[in-house]
């Protein structure tokens, strides 16, 4: 008996289905990472305004140093999700262990490298006196939880490629909760102040970390897959990751760009920037969600040898960040005057802030089709493209940025870089999407 082929109406039903079951909890478990900033932004920043400068020159050098490394998920979830569909669940999960070693490898290093030259760094970013040993203190106490940060993107990438974004949800809800009850009480209650706020995400940290390896050990041994660290399979696993490593350090350049020019624009302006930022990160984990649920999408229609299902998934996707972004910026500019109060009480951060977030609002569709077909091309393993589009991106961004102090144009002028940047990723991921050629199909690239 025959069955008649489906209509698009039906293929776009099943992909909303799946695109749904995986995005909505993966959701819940992006958002957690800018909720722990955002939860120890609002709980040092009621310290004072140079408190909240020292955290946002640290936090974003803390997050530079481990999302350098974001390749450790991305790079897993594409492998583990072709091996998925190829029917090799004791392969995938062999992978996704070669990336935690690889992790716990990377962290020590990071570790190493972070504890002696920690005060270097912040005076490189132009901290001022007053904000440059809360910098300095948040920096070397975090550093220590860098280990366990890198653990947890590996082993998400496990979970995600196994085609399991609910773990991670449960497991970053608990996170969340126990950081900022642990935040709170070390500040306020112990009296450590922005030393407390570190000491509390390096403990919640590990606290994660330890629930990932429990799920991932309890697969690996369920599926006969070794546990033993592999020198081939580690090494193979830094390969892969290498594109997406130049990518996201180009990314990172970016951010780290931006941050030192508003911390050059004066205290207020850096301590709104932080918040704006924080904001931003927030926004783009949500998008980012229907990304990741491309990844895993992407890599198991590719590992099962079906092109035009990845084809029309990623159609889909597209327009699902499209629409996202519309609902994200329409919500941004309602809720902007009810924001900035949760964080600090000071006129001149909000002054600062407010025109900013009009840019950031006015820019989330960019930003939705820019995550989801980032998310696809890196579900195809389409790397090395990925990595020469964003280094082509830190070009046109980096002279732009570096001449707002110079022009006078502040925080806002500042975002306006940062939407042109959005824009020129836009184009050249749009451009790559329509040519076909990440479209390689087999348990491997």
């Amino acid at each position: 008996m025959t069955h008649a082929p489906a209509t698009p109406r039906a293929i776009r039903r099943r992909h909303d289905r799946e695109i749904v079951t995986l995005a909505v909890p993966a959701f819940g478990a992006l958002v957690a990472e800018p909720l722990f900033v955002m939860a120890d932004s609002a709980i040092v920043g009621h310290l004072g305004t140079a408190q909240l400068a020292g955290l946002a020159v640290a936090s974003v050098l803390l997050t530079t140093a481990v999302s350098v490394f974001i390749f450790l998920a991305y790079a897993t979830t594409a492998a583990v999700a072709r091996r998925v569909g190829a029917g090799d669940l004791r392969a995938a999960i062999r992978q996704g262990m070669d990336g935690i070693w690889l992790a716990l490898l990377l962290g020590a290093g990071v570790i190493a490298v972070l504890l002696p030259t920690a005060p270097g760094i912040v005076d490189l970013f132009g901290a001022s006196q007053t904000a440059a040993p809360y910098a300095t203190t948040y920096l070397r106490i975090s550093a220590l939880g860098i280990p366990a940060m890198l653990v947890v993107l590996a082993a998400t990438g496990v979970l995600r490629g196994l085609q399991d974004t609910r773990t991670p949800l449960y497991v970053a809800v608990g996170g969340f909760v126990a950081n900022a009850a642990l935040n709170a009480g070390l500040v306020y209650g112990v009296g450590l102040g922005i030393a407390g706020s570190a000491w509390g995400t390096v403990i919640a940290q590990c606290g994660i970390a330890a629930m990932y390896l429990h799920v991932v050990i309890r697969g690996a041994r369920r599926h006969g897959a070794s546990l033993r660290p592999d020198a081939a399979g580690i090494r193979a696993c830094a390969q892969a990751g290498l594109p997406l490593l130049v990518r996201t350090l180009s990314l990172r350049a970016i951010l780290m760009i931006a941050t030192a020019v508003a911390a050059r624009l004066g205290d207020a302006d850096i301590a709104a920037h932080q918040i704006i930022l924080s904001l931003w990160s927030l926004l783009a984990f949500a998008l980012d969600a229907i990304a990741i649920a491309g990844q895993a999408i992407i890599g198991r229609f590719l590992g099962a040898g079906d092109a035009q299902g990845a084809r029309e998934a990623c159609r889909r996707m597209v327009q699902w960040g499209t629409v996202t972004g519309v609902v994200l910026g329409l919500l941004v500019l309602a809720a902007r005057p009810l924001f900035l109060p949760l964080f600090t009480s000071d006129t001149a951060v909000h002054h600062a802030a407010l025109p900013a977030l009009v840019l950031v609002a006015v820019s989330q569709p960019i930003c939705g089709i820019v995550f989801v077909l980032d998310g696809v091309l890196m579900g195809a393993g389409d790397g090395p493209y990925l990595a020469w589009a964003m280094l082509l991106t830190l070009v046109v961004f980096a002279p732009v940025a570096l001449i707002v102090p110079v022009l006078g144009g502040g925080l806002t002028a500042l975002w306006a870089a940062m939407t042109l940047m959005m824009t020129v990723r836009m184009l050249t991921l749009w451009l790559r999407s329509r040519s076909g050629r990440w479209i390689v199909t087999g348990a491997t690239r």
